[in-house]
């Protein structure tokens, strides 16, 4: 989180003495407009505000449609949830390597289709782009389901669409970590109704009594232009049993305000970055990591790739870089996953998708070397963090320490 002050206090605090925390029977809804305007940003039809980043994942490929007798190719370097949330609705996760981006690899992807294949999660990590050109080719090639984990890189672009937005559906995450946040909440993005009814269902088990879905107000309460009318109306999508992953009206509140920050992190974010790579730019022994939009990434790191590990730790660990090896991460390396190397997918045997019946003969025969090539990558890579109210003394203390270390090597 890199933002946060008296307008999200002042937020809250509205929200307390209005009395109404409650999202569903509000006559003024924090949530409900906050889902609004966050589409409006982001230029799809359906956003849906719940729990967390993992939630959003789950709603979606519920959403989608995904579950036993499914394969859903992820990649080797993203957070376990990723992964997690496949099982989570009785599908297997297929792991493919990253390239050089350190996204999802295309190539291996292609590689990975099967007959089982449903879907791909492409994940946006360290608010990096993923190839979604190539991505969206084969999805349509293979005739798969994308669904977008831009839970790292909320409001990034590609190519001039926002993150997220591209594939069937999308996932963001509002984790204290994360570019703009209300300590713990995430959001479904998508553009197709039936996806994001699902989602609804799954979120709110509470919305089986509630066929219209709730109401959205325009204009501040008391105002001349204050109206209440039913977002999308009537859902067509048969009931099923759903969970509780609610958000409340205080998290609503600071949103809104956290996302009228948004651009403007971004903007910073972008400056700072590029302030560093310009000066960097000729340094002998610096290779910057790969981008697949250099102008759409969220810059919320800087990263280098060396030639071996060695010299990826000695830059690392040089004075003033504060460096990190991704390889490092441990929860963002496959080989970490436990509950998926080994197998255990659920509390309950029965609801292990590894154990199901409608799974037996999926790909899931994992190993820690499966995906040689992304641990090949995450040794010899460094990734910096950056800072958008870093002042110029900042910037050039990073880019002389920067410089001196590559300067060691």
């Amino acid at each position: 989180m890199y933002r946060i002050g008296q307008e999200e206090i002042d937020a809250v605090a509205r929200v307390i003495n209005s009395g109404q925390l409650f999202r569903i029977g509000s006559a003024y809804s924090e949530v409900d407009n906050f889902e609004k305007e966050l589409a409006e940003k982001l230029f799809v039809k359906y956003t849906l505000f719940v729990t967390g980043g993992t939630t959003a994942l789950i709603a979606a490929l519920i959403g989608l449609g995904v579950g036993p007798s499914d394969e859903v190719i992820v990649p080797a370097y993203t957070f376990m949830a990723s992964a997690l949330a496949v099982t989570a609705v009785g599908a297997v996760p297929v792991i493919a390597e990253v390239d050089e981006t350190l996204m999802i690899d295309p190539e291996d992807v292609e590689k990975k289709i099967s007959p089982h294949t449903k879907a791909i999660i492409p994940v946006h990590m360290l608010g990096y782009p993923c190839d979604m050109d190539r991505i969206m080719s084969i999805a349509d090639k293979y005739n798969l389901l994308v669904l977008e984990d831009a839970c790292q890189a909320v409001g990034g672009s590609y190519k001039g669409r926002r993150l997220g937005s591209i594939g069937h559906a999308g996932a963001y995450s509002f984790n204290y970590f994360k570019i703009i946040s209300c300590g713990e909440g995430g959001a479904v993005l998508t553009n197709e109704r039936t996806v994001f009814e699902k989602a609804v269902y799954y979120h709110d088990g509470g919305a089986a009594f509630r066929r219209d879905y709730v109401g959205l107000a325009k204009g501040d309460k008391g105002s001349s232009e204050y109206t209440v009318f039913p977002i999308y109306g009537k859902f067509e999508t048969p009931v099923f049993a759903g969970s509780q992953a609610r958000q409340n009206e205080i998290m609503g509140a600071v949103m809104r305000v956290q996302l009228k920050r948004l651009d403007g992190i971004l903007e910073d974010l972008r400056k700072v970055k590029m302030q560093i790579t310009d000066e960097l730019r000729n340094v002998p022994k610096l290779t910057f990591l790969k981008s697949n939009d250099e102008n759409g990434g969220c810059c919320t790191h800087i990263g280098f790739i060396f030639e071996d590990e060695n010299k990826a730790r000695a830059f690392a660990g040089s004075p003033g870089v504060n460096g990190a090896l991704p390889i490092d991460s441990g929860r963002h390396v496959y080989t970490n996953w436990e509950p998926i190397m080994n197998k255990r997918g659920a509390a309950h045997p029965a609801m292990n998708p590894f154990n199901m019946h409608a799974n037996q003969g999926l790909n899931f025969n994992y190993s820690s070397d499966m995906c040689s090539r992304t641990l090949e990558l995450l040794r010899r890579t460094v990734n910096i963090a950056l800072n958008p109210d870093w002042t110029q003394e900042t910037i050039r203390e990073k880019v002389d320490s920067i410089k001196k270390a590559a300067q060691n090597l």
